[in-house]
């Protein structure tokens, strides 16, 4: 992880973009962490704060976004031809388009704070036809927050920086694999009752 240090030091604003895009739509890069690390270097003076939260934001509108169109132009194709191996047929598209309907809007926003989701959602989004003014009016003001806060975490706690990255970086994976637990029983629970 290193590497993302050094290459965010060297070529700071374009490197926070690429980053973001990048992790958002799905490689393994640790998001949280990139951010905190930039709001430490605001702090020291090395980037500057409006520069840094533009490209930040941008960065994870553009992922995001990215997320939603190959799940609107890949994605139900994909379904289609694969989605036979993973028991995936037109009902469970359908219940997955209707819970969408009903709650998944505010999926887009909180997604960002739970590994291995915020692209996920962007990508159910883009299958479920979600209209692109609806996706954009959940997804960009969650992408926006999400950014500022840990931004702000970097900046605020200066030399601190790494040890608290580490530490919001474990409370999420867990947090995540705590829901991921719970959505599973309530699938299996329901799944058993039908």
């Amino acid at each position: 992880m290193d590497w993302v240090f050094q290459w965010i030091s060297q070529y700071g604003y374009g490197a926070i973009f690429s980053m973001l895009v990048l992790g958002i739509v799905g490689l393994p890069i640790p998001d949280e962490t990139i951010m905190v690390f930039c709001g430490y270097l605001i702090s020291r003076g090395n980037l500057s704060w409006a520069p840094a939260l533009a490209c930040a934001i941008a960065g994870s509108w553009c992922g995001i976004t990215l997320s939603y169109v190959i799940g609107r132009t890949a994605g139900l194709g994909v379904v289609h031809r694969w989605g036979r191996y993973f028991h995936l047929n037109e009902e469970r598209l359908a219940l997955v388009n209707a819970w969408f309907a009903r709650i998944g809007h505010w999926a887009l926003f909180i997604g960002y704070y739970i590994a291995g989701v915020r692209h996920f959602t962007a990508i159910v989004a883009g299958i479920s036809r979600v209209r692109f003014r609806t996706f954009a009016a959940y997804a960009w003001p969650g992408g926006a927050v999400w950014v500022s806060i840990f931004l702000s975490l970097g900046y605020f706690l200066g030399e601190r920086w790494q040890e608290i990255a580490e530490a919001v970086h474990r409370w999420l994976l867990w947090f995540s694999l705590a829901l991921g637990a719970i959505v599973l029983v309530w699938w299996l629970t329901r799944r058993a009752k039908t």
